[in-house]
């Protein structure tokens, strides 16, 4: 998977055969909240908040990601700030939170909110689905000053803007599309108690069924899942239908999700985002191919590394940023510029990596780890069953001094074939010694042999 900044500055994961792989967002970069859409060059946007910190949520800037293929990716990182170079919002200086964007009579429409109760939501335009976008302007919300701001245009032409926490508001807006309908507003068209609406919503239209997803508080006690519900008619009544995917256990520090649903060259995906760094405030995008029953149910889908691409072969660097689940601690995080690791491990953690092709299977491999003094042990295993372990990797304490990069090779189980969810497991470990950068394995056909 390529990135490329507009800032010029080019990115690479370290596997590059693998497209839409999981997270979408570059390494060292998170983007949160995504809200996707296939704008008039075909190509699919997903605009999102940019996180900074552990300390807040979002920051300073939106941004927007794209592609024409799920391949090749290309980031835009300020498609609108609220401060600095290229403030464009000359009404607050707040951090800007989740947006959206639509097209309409030849202007791309980029609506955004903040913690300002000042300014709570504005609207800007520009010629250009990544902006910049100019002549922001606030909207008046008659009083419901909440956020999340998301917008649908119906197939008739009328446009409708939703936000709010708790309880969704929603109403008609105007034909500029840049403020509501006098007294159009309704009030409760989802509940936190009859659709564990929490935040976050979302409407798209697929055959004659209407479709709100949202962050749904079903689970846990935490709006970690992304809900939905469904309608005949644009404003309801709306009836809760479930979960689509639930980011749980996605990081040790998760708290939220937040996303979007689009159609994309014949597929339905599911946006999303997944916490990192050990915290609920670092997130990052990500994606999964979703389905639809005869009755217009979607069947709850998990979280993955393969994302909307194929498996991953197990014969090239598998990136261990791209966990899709973390138990028992550790934590995706930065580990430069442009580059991400799985880091602090320790005895008991748990990590997998959904899913990975080991064709005819591996006869060993190397794996890339920064350990302390004492010894590590590592389990790499098919599933959660011990007999199914692949390896066992022992790392003496005498190759730990200066804790520095090391590649440690191992031999693997050859009877391992096929589709398989890889979990780490860490059997032997100080308390967060372990981190580690890739795992590669060794095939048992000769190069000549290996499937295509």
């Amino acid at each position: 998977m390529r990135l490329i900044l507009f800032s010029m500055l080019v990115l690479s994961q370290l596997q590059p055969d693998c497209p839409a792989a999981n997270p979408i967002s570059p390494p060292g970069v998170y983007l949160a909240d995504p809200s996707a859409r296939v704008l008039q060059d075909g190509r699919l946007y997903l605009y999102g908040s940019l996180d900074e910190s552990c300390e807040h949520y979002c920051s300073k800037a939106l941004a927007a990601l794209s592609t024409d293929d799920l391949s090749d990716w290309t980031m835009q990182d300020a498609v609108l700030r609220s401060e600095g170079k290229g403030n464009a919002t000359s009404g607050t200086d707040s951090f800007l939170y989740a947006p959206d964007c639509v097209y309409r009579d030849g202007e791309y429409i980029l609506y955004f909110c903040t913690p300002d109760k000042n300014f709570s939501q504005g609207v800007a335009v520009s010629k250009s689905p990544t902006g910049p976008f100019l002549e922001p302007q606030k909207l008046d919300l008659q009083g419901y000053n909440e956020i999340d701001p998301a917008v649908f245009i119906d197939d008739d032409g009328q446009a409708y803007y939703l936000w709010g926490q708790f309880s969704l508001k929603m109403a008609r807006l105007a034909p500029g599309m840049k403020s509501l309908e006098p007294d159009s507003v309704k009030k409760d068209v989802l509940s936190e108690k009859e659709h564990n609406f929490h935040e976050g919503a979302f409407l798209f239209k697929r055959k004659e069924l209407y479709y709100l997803v949202y962050a749904d508080i079903s689970r846990a006690d935490m709006p970690t899942c992304i809900g939905y519900a469904t309608s005949q008619s644009p404003m309801g009544p709306y009836t809760y239908r479930g979960v689509i995917i639930d980011n749980r256990i996605c990081n040790p520090g998760n708290w939220n999700n937040h996303g979007s649903v689009a159609q994309f060259k014949d597929q339905w995906y599911v946006f999303y985002h997944r916490s990192t760094h050990g915290c609920n405030t670092m997130r990052k995008a990500c994606m999964e191919p979703i389905t639809f029953r005869m009755d217009g149910s979607i069947p709850e889908v998990e979280m993955t590394t393969q994302g909307a691409g194929p498996p991953l072969s197990a014969f090239e660097p598998i990136s261990a940023a791209r966990a899709c689940l973390i138990i028992g601690g550790g934590m995706v995080r930065v580990d430069g510029p442009g580059r991400e690791v799985l880091a602090k491990l320790s005895r008991g953690a748990k990590v997998a990596f959904k899913y990975i092709d080991f064709q005819s299977g591996a006869t060993g491999g190397t794996i890339r780890v920064k350990t302390g003094k004492e010894e590590v042990e590592i389990w790499l295993m098919a599933d959660q069953v011990w007999h199914q372990n692949i390896a066992r990797i022992k790392i003496p304490p005498t190759a730990n001094i200066g804790k520095k990069w090391q590649t440690i090779p191992f031999e693997a189980n050859p009877d391992i074939t096929g589709k398989q969810a890889l979990w780490l497991f860490i059997r032997k470990a100080e308390a967060e010694s372990l981190d580690v950068d890739w795992i590669h394995f060794d095939s048992r056909l000769p190069p000549e042999s290996k499937s295509p």
